[in-house]
């Protein structure tokens, strides 16, 4: 093989010794002619066998390559020691292009790992490793990394900037470190809401899951903050994988080929718009075939329709899977065969050869063509030119003090603070002013129900994994309002027995437990027995009782929801959520998140916002009735201050499907608090040839507005974009009729009329 890379060659400090020496002479030509990546691409793949572009498809997890005395106690690891013999002979050997995984170690011990997977690498390829990693919100596996709210969270908000701020600082702090390749944002709507990964993602609307999502990539892709390095993003799990019928992960999805494209295919077709340079794929089946093994959809659809030319890879083991989960194919070799052909580019083995071995057979065989071999690896290379690792590709450890610095955490601790839901304040219970404060609950001193899975591991078994120095709800509160303020019960006994001497009562109830990735840790969402008795007891005590839900997803409280006085979603904060939460309780910061996903009251009927109107005997819109079966619909959320919606301005006609429609409409804080509020637009197609939602969001926005003062807020509708819908082959339909617009209070009837 031959590769002309100077400057990768004096990165490495070592040359292959298969390949041709450049001379100082050809320096400037070979410059010229590597000026297109597209060319050099070509120039590399050419000389490369086919097992060296079998072992670029390849990715492994890093504990091949441990020590075994680490292995042995990789649960708790905080160091990892590197055996070089174990690291060689997979790149020696195997080629491998890439590796993966990680937990909360020291960004020294990651510079030991990752240079060492590249300096090794560097013996014998001077194609360079690109290193995949979970930072899902924020640094999450470095040790004292920024760890922001969950998607769920973030979503909460209706503010982009904090989906860009937590994935721009994880990159922040650990694009230096060698992590190249991040596995985020999670781009599924949040359909079953008992699914383990419900929280990883922003919400049930394909609207706002697909523009938090942009930001997210954005952030992440950035590199004006982590120059010279840059950083893939990846958009998960394409598609279908958020809806599975059983709730249990990575399992069956049904869903009509009308209603994936309309409502999962939207927020992946902004990704791939924005430039997304990877996506992973979806672990189960869609209507019967594993995605993994689907021509029509892995390509077909995503790379035809979508135009995505980025690198495809899977989810752990999934190839394997067709085999042994989905069983479509009799042997992993046929799974291999299967998963290739429909459109995979790399697979996350991740643990033994069987894949090189087995795809070099079918190869060898002309059951897979070189050329659809030669495909995939451009895809690889491309993406590894792009982000400039074959210039800059070492890790480096002069800018450590990027790591939890007072800015990041500033972002965070604002991500928080906005991502809080004020569902419920009865005869204005809160802000707690001047009070004798009883907390209580299952979650009040727990720092795992504030940051859920993929926190400093996969999923935290214990509080030790988390900073020492970090709050729990117990911690916050007692800061916030002093510790002379603040009583502890532990259980009901000790509940019944302090309540008198209290002016209020706050519980912290959801989960406790850190998941992730799982089949589920629940059966039902209803909140556990226990629980709901010690809130019922409370209520009991005739004190006003404050709910705050720490869960990451949504826990059916309906036996209390009606009797308490007060509920916070806090969802999972993160680090510096419990500060957050505390700050709202005490009127310090005014909760201005709203829900982004309908939060149930009862487990018989759980739907989405944007319902057909069938779905409830044919009502045209959420009203009293829906209220009986949800505590929160989506875009709900109180505030300390008041608003109102007035002088709506806009035509009622448009005659042109390209013709835009701009409005808007003032909103004044009618209220002595400054408060931000975040205005959502939302359309009503009233008849159309395909049952329409009742509502579907199209824009939103959030300001702040201080006391007594109001903000126009606009929208520019784009009938193209916003009042059509796709049947089931894609094609996108725009047909005359009435609609209403949505906002506030305020709707308005109008009409598009071109024939």
């Amino acid at each position: 093989m031959r590769y002309f890379y100077i400057s990768v060659a004096l990165l490495f400090t070592c040359i292959i010794p298969s390949c041709k020496q450049n001379t100082d002479s050809s320096t400037n030509e070979e410059n010229e002619t590597y000026n297109s990546i597209d060319t050099r691409v070509e120039v590399i793949l050419s000389e490369m066998t086919l097992k060296e572009k079998i072992g670029q498809m390849t990715q492994f997890t890093i504990t091949t390559f441990l020590q075994d005395s680490i292995l042995e106690d990789y649960g708790n690891v905080t160091t990892f020691i590197v055996d070089t013999t174990k690291l060689t002979k997979l790149i020696r050997d195997w080629h491998i292009g890439s590796f993966l995984n990680g937990r909360a170690v020291s960004p020294e011990n990651w510079v030991h790992v990752t240079s060492a997977v590249q300096r090794i690498n560097a013996q014998y390829s001077s194609i360079p490793i690109i290193y995949g990693i979970d930072h899902m919100h924020g640094a999450s596996y470095l040790k004292n990394g920024t760890i922001f709210p969950h998607n769920i969270n973030i979503g909460c908000t209706f503010d982009t900037i904090y989906a860009y701020d937590a994935s721009n600082t994880a990159v922040y702090e650990t694009a230096d470190l060698g992590h190249n390749w991040v596995f985020s944002p999670v781009l599924g709507i949040g359909k079953a809401k008992i699914w383990g990964r419900y929280y990883e993602t922003f919400g049930e609307d394909p609207h706002l899951c697909g523009t938090m999502g942009v930001a997210a990539i954005h952030g992440i892709q950035d590199s004006s903050t982590t120059a010279p390095y840059k950083v893939a993003a990846c958009a998960k799990h394409f598609i279908g994988y958020s809806d599975p019928k059983s709730g249990w992960d990575r399992t069956p999805a049904e869903i009509p080929t009308q209603a994936l494209r309309e409502f999962f295919l939207p927020p992946f077709k902004k990704a791939v718009d924005a430039g997304v340079k990877t996506i992973m794929i979806n672990s189960g089946e869609v209507n019967g075939i594993p995605v993994h093994a689907s021509y029509e959809i892995l390509t077909t659809l995503l790379r035809e329709e979508l135009g995505f030319e980025g690198i495809a890879v899977t989810d752990w083991k999934d190839i394997k899977a067709l085999s042994e989960m989905h069983f479509v194919a009799p042997t992993e070799k046929e799974a291999t065969l299967m998963a290739i052909n429909a459109g995979i580019d790399m697979s996350m083995v991740p643990e033994d050869t069987s894949f090189c071995v087995y795809l070099k057979e079918l190869v060898d065989e002309g059951k897979i063509t070189e050329e659809r071999i030669n495909q995939s690896v451009r895809r690889i290379l491309k993406v590894k030119m792009e982000l400039g690792l074959f210039e800059k590709v070492m890790p480096r450890t002069d800018r450590l003090n990027r790591i939890n610095t007072e800015k990041s955490i500033s972002k965070a601790l604002n991500a928080a603070r906005e991502s809080i839901v004020l569902i419920k304040n009865d005869q204005h219970v809160l802000p707690l002013k001047n009070k004798k404060i009883l907390l209580t609950g299952f979650t009040h001193d727990n720092k795992r129900a504030l940051c859920g899975g993929w926190t400093y591991r996969f999923a935290a078994d214990g509080d030790h994994w988390f900073p020492k120095g970090m709050l729990t709800v117990k911690d916050a509160i007692k800061q916030e309002f002093g510790e002379e303020n603040i009583q502890t019960a532990l259980d009901i006994a000790e509940l019944k027995a302090l309540s008198s001497s209290s002016d209020a009562i706050v519980i912290a109830t959801g989960e406790s437990e850190a998941y992730a990735e799982t089949q589920g840790t629940i059966d039902d969402l209803t909140l556990d027995k226990h629980q709901i008795t010690l809130i019922q007891e409370a209520v009991k005590t005739q004190k006003p009782v404050i709910l705050i839900l720490t869960e990451g997803r949504p826990r059916l409280i309906a036996d209390v929801a009606d009797d308490v006085d007060g509920i916070l979603f806090a969802g999972l904060p993160g680090v510096y959520g419990a500060q957050a939460i505390a700050e709202i309780l005490s009127g310090k910061v005014n909760p201005s998140g709203k829900m982004s996903f309908t939060y149930p009251k009862k487990s018989g009927h759980i739907i989405a916002y944007n319902h057909k109107r069938a779905e409830y005997s044919s009502m045209r819109e959420v009203s009293d009735e829906l209220k009986k079966h949800a505590i929160a619909p989506f875009g709900y959320g109180l505030s300390y201050a008041s608003f109102t919606y007035t002088n709506l301005q806009m035509d009622t006609i448009i005659t042109d499907k390209d013709q835009l429609l701009s409005v808007s409409v003032d909103v004044k804080n009618t209220s002595k608090t400054d408060g931000k509020e975040a205005v959502l637009w939302f359309i009503s197609d009233e008849y159309a040839s395909i049952t329409r939602p009742v509502k579907e969001l199209v824009h939103f926005d959030k300001k702040l507005i201080p006391a007594g003062e109001s903000r126009t807020f606009t929208l520019t509708i784009n009938p193209k974009e916003m009042l059509s819908f796709p049947d089931k082959n894609g094609n996108q339909l725009l047909e005359d009729g009435s609609f209403e617009l949505r906002v506030g209070d305020i709707s308005r009837r109008f009409w598009l009329k071109t024939n």
